[in-house]
């Protein structure tokens, strides 16, 4: 029987809306991978993510640590786009504003 806690290639896969103001904006497809595990109930993962909008798709990718208490603020890199954002570069900011919520600071260069 495997410990409890992440292993190495565990996944994450969560999907939902993109809100601004509390109206629908896009959805968003994200898929991580346990890449790293420790004793202190901590863990890097790997992910990828699209955040789809009218005006075409923004992808996101990178590795961050978790613990314990969770992610905490979180910054991924922008590795393209399609559509209007075929051009994006820059980088998003990420902070958990509760257990099913995540503030989102997209600093796009196009």
């Amino acid at each position: 029987m495997a410990p409890p806690g992440n292993s190495q290639g565990d996944q994450l896969i969560v999907a939902g809306d993109l809100l601004r103001s509390n109206v629908t904006v896009g959805r968003f497809d994200e898929t991580c991978t346990v890449t790293r595990t420790s004793p202190m109930d901590s863990s890097d993962l790997q992910c990828q993510i699209t955040l789809s909008l009218s005006e075409g798709q923004i992808t996101v990718q990178g590795v961050f640590a978790i613990t314990g208490a969770g992610p905490g603020d979180i910054t991924l890199a922008i590795a393209g786009g399609t559509g209007r954002f075929r051009t994006a570069h820059g980088f998003i900011h990420a902070v958990n504003s509760s257990n099913t919520e995540t503030q989102l600071t997209v600093h796009l260069i196009r």
